[in-house]
C-alpha cells in the first residue's frame, strides 16, 4: 500500500522537530517543504540526510521519490513563506 502525503508528513514529524512541514504527493513521488531549527548551521546535504534518517527504511520500501526544500525558521521567514 502506498503512503499518503499525510503519512509521510507524520513520518518526518516523528523524527525531526519541525516548525512548518508541508508534504504533497501521489503515493510514490512527494514534494516537501520542511522548516526545522535542527537545520541551523547545516549544509544542504546534511539537512537532507537528517530527513532521510527520520524516514528510515521507508525511503527504500514505501517512498519512491522525495523532493525537498529544507529551511531554517529564519530562511523560511526571509523567503516569505
Amino acid at each position: 500500500m502506498l503512503p499518503t502525503p499525510e503519512q509521510v508528513r507524520q513520518y518526518i514529524a516523528d523524527g525531526l522537530p519541525c516548525e512548518h512541514l508541508d508534504v504533497q504527493g501521489d503515493g510514490s513521488h512527494f514534494d516537501a517543504v520542511i522548516v526545522s531549527p535542527a537545520f541551523e548551521g547545516k549544509r544542504l546535504i546534511a539537512r537532507h540526510q537528517m530527513v532521510y534518517a527520520a524516514l528510515g527504511d521507508r525511503m527504500k520500501a514505501e517512498i519512491h521519490a522525495l523532493s525537498m526544500r529544507t529551511l531554517t525558521p529564519d530562511e523560511y521567514a526571509q523567503a516569505g513563506s
